[in-house]
C-alpha cells in the first residue's frame, strides 16, 4: 500500500488544500448545533435576550438593584451606566435616545456604555443575583408570593402594607446584606440555567416597561442567527464541493499514474513474467485493482481526514454542552465498534477471493472470445457457456455474500443512532425537568452525538473498504516490484561498427525457470551476414526457443550469444532489437491501417518504403485491390484479413525496418507454394547484406539456405547444406522424404 501511496507525491499540494478545506467543513458543521441551541434557548425561551446585561434600565430599577450589591460593585455599576438627562447630553443625542426609548420623556433612564468582554462578564455576574432578589420581591407568581409572605412575617405590623422594595430602600446596608445572606443558600441551589432564565424574565419585563418591543427583539435575534446559520451552511457546501472536486482529481491522477506505471512495467516483462502472472490477471490489475485503489482514495480524502476532526470536535463540544451525558456517547461508539468487528470477521476474508474470481472470469472470457472459431467448429458453445456460467456464478455468490453483509450495516447503524437519540431525549427530559439543562442544549447534544457516531462510522466504513483496496494495492505493488529476468545492465556496451549482423552461439544451453531439464543443450554455430541459416526439426525440438534467445526474449542459462562480437547481455535491449526484424510464428496486427502496421517499427516512414516492403512481402497485390489501399483499416488482431495476408503484412513490417538481422519463425506456413517461392526469391535479392534466420516446417522453404541446422530434443544433430544433410543426417533425410518425392529431391 505504501508503494502505491508513494504516487501521491505529485498531488501533495492538493492534499494539503483538501485538509484545509476539511478543517473548514468540520468547523462549520460543529458550529451549526450551537446556533440551533441558541435559537431555542435565547431566541425562543429568552425572547432574544442573550445575556443578563441590560442595555437600558430605569433609574428606579438600577437603584433597586444596587440595594443588593456591595459598595464596590455599586461603584462599578454606576461607572458603566450613563444617566440619560438633558443636562448630560446634546440636543441631538437626547432626541436620538428619546426616539429609541419613548419613556425617557417621563422617567430618567440609564444606558450601558461600551464594554470589553471581561467587563461584560463581570457586570453580568454582579447583576444576576440582584435581579433574582428584585424579581422575587416584586413578582406576583405563586412561588414568589410564598417567599414574600415569609419576609412579611419577620417585619413589624406597621410595615406589612408597604411594598417590600420600598421597605428595603429605607434599610441600612448592613440589614440588607444580612437579608441577602439569609437567601444565599437558596440562591446557590438554583441551577445556572434557572437563575439566568429568572434574570432574563425580569429583564424582559423591564424592557417592556421602558417601551422596547421584545417581540421585535426576539424576531431580530432569530433572523440574525438563522442568517448566520445559512451563511455557514453555504460556506460548508462550498467547502464540500471543492473537497469533492479536488479529491476526485487527486484520486483520478493517482489511478492514471498507477495504470501508466503498471503498463510500463508490463511492457518490460519478458515471457517468463507474462507467464507468471497471466494476461487476464495483468488486465485485472491494470483496471479493476487500480479502480479499487482509486475508490478508496476518494473516500479517504473526503471522509477519513474529516472524520477524526469532526469526532474530536464533537466530543469537546458535547462535553461543553453537558458533561453528565457523555456515557451515552461511549455507549454509542461501543455499539458501532461491535457492529464493525462483526462485519470485519465476515466480510474481509472474502475480498481477496473476489479479486481472484474476477481474474478467473477475465481468463475464461478471454479464452472463449479468442477461441470462438474453434468452439463453433466443434459445436462446444453449450459447454463453454456452462464454463463461463460457473465462473460468473462463483463471483456472483461471493459478491452477493459481501454485499448482503454490507447492506446490513446502514440499517443497523440507523437503528443505533435513533436509539441513542431517544436515550438522549429521555435523559435530557429529566435534566430539563430538574432545571439543569435547557431544551436547546439537549438538541445540540443530540446533534453532536450523531456527528461523533457518524465520524466513527466513516472510519469504520473506511476500515471495511481498506482491506479490499489493500489487496488490490498489494497486487499492483507485486507487479511494480517484479524485477524482469531480462533487463539492461547499468552501463551497457555498444555494438562494433566494423561488423554488422554476425551472430555466434557459443555452447548455449537454456531451461525455462519452472523446468528441471534443459530445452536447449550445448548449441554452437555461426550465422554470417549475407547468408541464410535455417532451423528444422520435429515439433518440440526447440527451434522457436532458440531463435527467441537472439532478441533476448529469454536469457541463456549457460554459454554466450554474440552479435557483432559483443555478448547480447552486455548491450541495451533497444540497441539489440533495433538490429533485428522479427516475424513471429503467429502474425500479429494492430488496429489501425495497413500503412500503420507496415510502418510500425519506424516513425515517419515514406510511402516509397512502405511500397517496397509490401512488394518484397508479396502483399502489394491484395493491398492495391482494396478501395483505400494503404489506408485500408485493420481491425483489432487483424480479424478482417486472411491468415496469409496477415502473415505477409507481418513480414512486410520486418522488411520495412531494413534490419541487419532477419528472424522468420515459421512465418511462411500460411502461404501457398507459389507465393512462398516468390517471397523467398525477393527476400534473397533484397537482403543480401543481412543475416537471415528461418524456422520452417517445410523442406521446400529452406532448400537453398546457406546453412541448415537440424534440432532434435534441444540438441544439434545435423549442420550443413541440403545435399550434405541428406547424406549424413538421418533425421533430416526422414523429414525430407516425408515431404518430397524421390524425383523432387533429385531435382532439387
Amino acid at each position: 500500500m505504501f508503494k502505491v501511496l508513494g504516487f501521491l507525491k505529485k498531488s501533495i499540494g492538493k492534499i494539503l488544500l483538501i485538509i484545509g478545506l476539511l478543517i473548514g467543513m468540520a468547523i462549520c458543521d460543529l458550529s451549526l448545533p450551537d446556533y440551533t441551541s441558541r435559537i431555542i434557548n435565547v431566541g425562543v425561551q429568552q425572547g432574544g435576550i442573550e445575556r443578563v446585561l441590560p442595555e437600558i434600565l430605569r433609574k428606579t430599577t438600577l437603584e433597586d438593584l444596587t440595594l443588593f450589591v456591595s459598595s464596590e460593585e455599586k461603584d462599578f455599576l454606576f461607572s458603566h451606566y450613563q444617566l440619560l438627562e438633558k443636562e448630560n447630553l446634546s440636543q441631538k443625542e437626547y432626541e436620538t435616545y428619546q426616539k429609541k426609548y419613548p419613556l425617557l420623556e417621563k422617567e430618567s433612564l440609564y444606558h450601558l456604555n461600551s464594554l470589553s468582554k471581561e467587563e461584560k462578564d463581570q457586570l453580568e455576574e454582579i447583576l444576576t443575583k440582584p435581579m433574582l432578589v428584585v424579581s422575587l420581591l416584586s413578582s406576583e407568581e405563586e412561588e414568589s408570593q410564598k417567599i414574600q409572605e415569609k419576609i412579611y412575617e419577620g417585619l413589624p405590623e406597621s410595615m406589612r402594607n408597604l411594598p417590600l422594595l420600598t421597605i428595603f430602600r429605607g434599610m441600612e446596608q448592613e440589614q440588607i446584606s444580612s437579608f441577602v445572606s439569609s437567601f444565599e443558600t437558596q440562591f446557590s441551589a438554583f441551577p445556572e440555567s434557572i437563575a439566568t432564565q429568572s434574570a432574563i424574565a425580569f429583564l424582559r419585563q423591564e424592557y417592556e416597561t421602558i417601551g422596547l418591543s421584545t417581540d421585535q427583539l426576539q424576531t431580530n435575534y432569530i433572523f440574525s442567527s438563522g442568517a448566520k446559520m445559512l451563511g455557514i451552511a453555504l460556506l460548508n457546501m462550498t467547502f464540500a464541493i471543492l473537497v469533492g472536486y479536488f479529491g476526485s482529481r487527486t484520486a483520478a491522477r493517482l489511478a492514471l499514474d498507477l495504470r501508466n506505471a503498471v503498463f510500463e512495467k508490463v511492457m518490460k516483462f519478458g515471457t517468463t513474467e507474462l507467464k507468471q502472472y497471466g494476461v487476464s490477471s495483468l488486465i485485472t490489475r491494470t483496471t479493476n485493482d487500480v479502480q479499487q485503489v482509486q475508490m478508496m482514495m476518494v473516500f479517504m480524502l473526503r471522509t477519513l481526514i474529516y472524520a477524526p476532526i469532526i469526532g474530536v470536535g464533537g466530543v469537546i463540544k458535547a462535553l461543553h454542552t453537558n458533561a453528565s451525558m457523555t456515557w451515552i456517547i461511549a455507549l454509542a461508539v461501543g455499539c458501532v465498534f461491535s457492529l464493525v468487528i462483526f462485519l470485519f470477521a465476515l466480510a474481509i476474508p472474502k475480498f481477496k477471493v473476489i479479486q481472484k474470481l474476477i481474474d478467473r472470469l477475465n481468463q475464461v472470457t478471454r479464452e472463449i472470445l479468442t477461441g470462438i472459431p474453434v468452439i463453433r467448429a466443434f459445436s462446444n458453445q453449450k459447454k463453454e457457456e456452462e464454463r463461463f456460467d460457473v465462473a460468473n456464478r462463483n463471483l456472483k455468490k461471493t459478491t452477493l455474500f459481501v454485499d448482503r453483509i454490507m447492506s446490513m450495516a446502514m440499517p443497523t447503524m440507523m437503528f443505533v443512532m435513533n436509539s441513542i437519540a431517544i436515550l438522549i431525549v429521555w435523559q435530557g427530559a429529566h435534566g430539563i425537568d430538574r432545571g439543569i439543562m435547557q431544551v436547546g442544549d439537549m438538541l445540540a447534544f443530540i446533534q453532536y452525538t450523531m456527528q461523533i457516531v457518524m465520524a466513527f462510522l466513516m472510519v469504520s466504513m473506511f476500515s471495511i473498504m481498506f482491506p479490499r483496496a489493500n489487496v488490490s494495492a498489494s497486487r499492483i505493488a507485486e507487479v511494480l516490484n517484479t524485477v524482469p529476468a531480462v533487463q539492461d545492465k547499468e552501463k551497457p556496451k555498444e555494438f562494433s561498427k566494423r561488423i554488422q549482423g554476425l551472430v555466434e552461439f557459443k555452447n548455449v544451453s537454456f531451461r525455462y525457470p519452472d523446468s528441471d531439464e534443459d530445452v536447449l543443450t550445448d548449441i554452437s554455430f555461426t550465422a554470417e551476414p549475407g547468408k541464410t541459416t535455417a532451423f528444422i526439426g520435429s515439433t518440440g525440438s526447440g527451434k522457436s526457443t532458440l531463435i527467441n534467445l537472439i532478441p533476448r526474449f529469454f536469457d541463456v542459462t549457460d554459454g554466450q550469444i554474440l552479435v557483432d562480437g559483443v555478448d547480447i547481455r552486455d548491450v541495451s535491449l533497444s540497441d539489440l532489437r533495433y538490429k533485428i526484424g522479427f516475424v513471429p510464428q503467429k502474425g500479429v496486427l494492430f488496429s489501425g491501417t495497413i500503412a500503420s502496421n507496415i510502418g510500425y517499427g519506424k516513425e515517419n516512414m515514406s510511402e516509397e518504403e512502405l511500397r517496397r516492403a509490401a512488394r518484397i512481402a508479396q502483399a502489394e497485390e491484395f493491398i492495391e485491390e482494396k478501395e483505400k489501399k494503404y489506408q485500408s483499416p485493420i481491425s483489432q488482431g487483424g480479424t478482417n484479413v486472411s491468415g496469409g495476408q496477415k502473415q505477409r503484412l507481418s513480414i512486410a513490417r520486418a522488411i520495412a525496418m531494413n534490419p541487419e538481422i532477419y528472424i522468420f519463425d515459421d512465418s511462411f506456413s500460411a502461404l501457398d507454394f507459389q507465393t512462398d517461392a516468390k517471397l523467398r526469391k525477393a527476400l534473397y535479392q533484397e537482403t543480401k547484406g543481412s543475416t537471415v534466420f528461418i524456422v520452417a516446417q517445410r523442406i521446400s522453404t529452406i532448400l537453398h539456405a546457406d546453412q541448415i541446422i537440424v534440432l532434435n530434443e534441444g540438441k544439434i544433430v545435423g549442420k550443413g547444406k541440403h545435399k550434405e544433410l541428406l547424406k549424413k543426417c538421418d533425421i533430416y533425410r526422414e523429414i525430407a522424404e516425408s515431404q518430397l518425392t524421390k524425383e523432387e529431391l533429385e531435382n532439387e
